[in-house]
């Protein structure tokens, strides 16, 4: 498949999937409903790794890795994004998703100590510049009530939870730990966190018999995780992850397009200026040099030694 059909796809199914998340909220318990979709993924993912023969053996450290990946990136944040669309609308959400490129750059620097040039620090005053002018419709519709508020801090929250997540996948990158096989386990224990959330909050394992959830769950599961990350992890390994990273840029275009169309959200002055500045800070953020993209260029990674 050619690189822009995979970059097409990539950026239709995740900028898309903000929708999908708004159709499972209602009935089923939020916690409950990612149970269900991340249970769906890592079935067919396990089932893929069965087929193709691939171990699912590691070091407990690794699993460990593994079980916190998990939670950060298939439970935890997602079940606040879910709890979050309840306020907000999914165009919205994205817009906050979009952050993540700045926090992952802020998180390198604290974590692996990786040096912040002054071309991320602007990007990052730009970004939040652009996000607060993004929500200030919807904040003094509500006379900055707890509604918003409360959806913009999930959100964020939510964001942040996520790039952690990525942290870790820079981890299991550096232990040689092959990316398809991580996700499974990663899902799995996910998965099963959802599980013991929700029977810890209490929440009812029901199931909501309308159309809109079963197309919404199978699409989530199917769609948006399994297809959603083969093409973007073909796209890395064409490409490198900085040109792949582009299309976070675009996810917030799609979402609050579909959210134009099917959700009635109304566009503002303000709103379209800082969705300008939000775009403008994850671009610059994601845009490097040639002499850099030249000195990030991939390189062979070494053969697991599990």
């Amino acid at each position: 498949m050619p690189v822009w059909a995979l970059y097409t796809i990539v950026i239709a199914i995740w900028g898309s999937s903000w929708y999908g998340i708004e159709q499972q909220l209602g009935v089923v318990a939020p916690q409950v409903s990612l149970a269900y979709r991340f249970l769906l993924s890592a079935v067919i993912l396990l089932g893929y790794c069965a087929l193709t023969r691939r171990s699912l053996r590691f070091p407990g450290r690794v699993l460990l890795l593994m079980a916190v990946q998990g939670m950060c990136l298939f439970c935890g944040n997602y079940i606040l994004f879910y709890f979050a669309g309840s306020h907000l609308v999914s165009g919205l959400l994205a817009v906050c998703f979009s952050t993540m490129s700045v926090m992952n750059i802020l998180n390198l620097a604290l974590i692996f100590r990786q040096r912040i040039d002054r071309r991320a620090f602007v990007a990052a005053l730009v970004g939040l510049a652009g996000l607060c002018l993004v929500f200030y419709p919807e904040l003094s519709q509500s006379g900055f009530g707890a509604e918003p508020a409360l959806g913009l801090g999930l959100s964020l929250l939510a964001t942040y939870l996520a790039s952690l997540g990525n942290m870790v996948s820079v981890r299991l990158k550096a232990l040689a730990v092959p990316v398809l096989e991580s996700n499974t386990i990663g899902m799995s224990f996910g998965a099963l966190f959802c599980v013991g959330f929700a029977l810890a909050a209490g929440a009812a394992f029901n199931y909501d018999p309308r159309p809109a959830y079963t197309i919404s769950l199978i699409s989530l599961a199917l769609f948006a995780t399994v297809i959603g990350f083969g093409c973007y992890l073909q796209l890395v390994q064409r490409i490198g992850a900085a040109r792949a990273a582009y299309t976070s840029v675009m996810f917030p275009v799609v979402a609050l397009t579909l959210s134009t169309l099917l959700e009635g959200y109304q566009w503002s002055p303000l709103a379209g200026m800082g969705f300008a500045l939000v775009l403008s800070g994850n671009l610059l953020v994601l845009w490097r040099p040639r002499e850099a993209e030249r000195r990030d260029a991939p390189v062979p990674q070494p053969q697991s030694t599990r």
